[in-house]
């Protein structure tokens, strides 16, 4: 069965770095949309980052554009979600999802739940300020 595993949430100061990552298993490694969500507490699930893997576009919600950067290696079948210059608001439990095969993402899907059919378990972001 489909697992995503994700990985490398921890507490961090404020305006540090911290890499995630989400390794897929019997999950193909190319041809599906696979994105990143956070869920502050009381706050509904967002979409952060999310691309279609083997292509080059990249989408990115307004509030991470240009300190966040998502990547795929296909070899480890591993998501990426690289976050720079973090703030106290990118505090939350982040979650990898991902399609099913041949089912891809486009600007208006990506950061709604719909197109995803797996999902991780969450790993917890603490920035502290």
């Amino acid at each position: 069965q489909v697992q995503l595993v994700e990985s490398g949430g921890k507490s961090v100061q404020s305006g540090g770095s911290l890499s995630l990552s989400c390794v897929a298993s019997e999950y193909p490694n190319s041809r599906v949309c696979m994105g990143w969500f956070r869920q502050a507490p009381g706050k509904e699930r967002e979409g952060v980052a999310a691309m279609n893997t083997g292509e080059s576009t990249t989408w990115y919600s307004d509030s991470v554009k240009g300190r966040f950067t998502i990547s795929h290696d296909s070899a480890k079948n591993t998501l990426y979600l690289h976050m720079f210059n973090l703030k106290s608001e990118d505090t939350a439990m982040y979650y990898c999802a991902g399609t099913l095969r041949q089912t891809y993402c486009s600007g208006g899907s990506w950061s709604t739940e719909r197109p995803y059919n797996y999902w991780g378990q969450g790993t917890q972001v603490t920035v502290a300020s």
